[in-house]
């Protein structure tokens, strides 16, 4: 059985992509932490990654934890086998995630759904 998946990061309805942008956000150091993450579960599937998903209670979302000083987070969503879709990412500062932070992540994933149901 193949363990690879695909990583598709969201981008809204005008064209923008949010997590291209929070990617370009972090430090060199930071962005080759989730990269490098990335390519694991592209190239090897969830198993790979393992010690750094939680699955969001009451939610169908799982966040990628990059844990020590930096504390970033990855929220994504698997909508079909085999499929990643990357919605929101943040530096987290508090012990929780931050209510409105999964509010975003739930939103994109919506439209998500809305305009790849009006594509079929």
């Amino acid at each position: 059985m193949d363990p690879r998946f695909s990583v598709y990061y969201y981008v809204d309805f005008q064209g923008n992509n949010p997590i291209k942008l929070f990617l370009d956000s972090l430090n060199q150091k930071q962005q080759a932490k989730l990269i490098r993450i990335f390519h694991y579960l592209k190239d090897y599937g969830l198993q790979a990654i393992l010690p750094h998903v939680k699955k969001i209670q009451d939610t169908p979302l799982w966040e990628i934890r990059v844990l020590g000083k930096d504390n970033i987070r990855v929220i994504y969503v698997i909508p079909a086998e085999k499929i990643v879709l990357v919605l929101h990412g943040f530096i987290k500062k508090k012990q929780k995630t931050p209510v409105k932070d999964i509010e975003i992540a739930l939103k994109r994933y919506q439209d998500w759904i809305n305009r790849t149901a009006l594509d079929k």
